[in-house]
């Protein structure tokens, strides 16, 4: 058996930028199990969050010349990726249904407002864990059923400028939380 190959973030993103199909590999290989869960945490279909995890290959694939190593990690660059793309075809797939509003309400309240995170190794449930239940709702309708704020405000039923002082609030609270770590 050979040796594991390894590569430094550095030496991954230099390969992925003179378009290497051997790091392109090393990185599906790597990290589309987390990708994934990051889709299916948005979508919640699995088929359909495979399909999205080929379209977020593709993208960091096509857009990896754009990816700049001090603004933030690879990894995070392409969680972004991932979730924005997850959050597009949930909003795509929802305006060709016809899917109303108060289908997501209810939706959400079966789920009973719980944040579940399939990428738990991002070590990301315990640091959500520590908001309120408020700002947990919140940052779960916003961040990962990708809900605007005017949404939010119509699916929990409270005022929008309550809704945009808990997110705030929890973005605080969440920062602070991440600068300790």
């Amino acid at each position: 058996m050979g040796t594991a190959l390894t590569y430094t973030e550095a030496e991954l993103v230099l390969g992925l930028k003179s378009r290497s199909e051997k790091h392109f590999g090393y990185l599906y290989d790597h990290y589309s199990p987390a990708l994934f869960g990051v889709a299916l945490k948005v979508i919640n279909d699995e088929t359909i969050a495979g399909d999205v995890l080929q379209e977020i290959f593709l993208k960091i694939w096509r857009s990896i010349e754009r990816y700049d190593i001090d603004k933030g990690r690879l990894f995070t660059w392409m969680v972004n990726i991932a979730r924005n793309t997850a959050i597009d075809t949930l909003r795509s797939k929802a305006y060709k249904q016809g899917l109303k509003i108060q289908e997501l309400g209810s939706a959400i309240a079966m789920e009973q407002f719980v944040v579940h995170l399939a990428v738990d190794h991002l070590g990301l449930t315990k640091v959500i864990e520590q908001l309120n239940k408020e700002q947990r709702i919140i940052i779960d309708l916003a961040y990962y059923k990708g809900c605007t704020q005017e949404e939010i405000s119509k699916i929990l039923d409270i005022p929008l400028g309550t809704v945009k002082t808990r997110m705030r609030n929890a973005i605080i609270q969440l920062r602070t939380i991440l600068k300790q770590l």
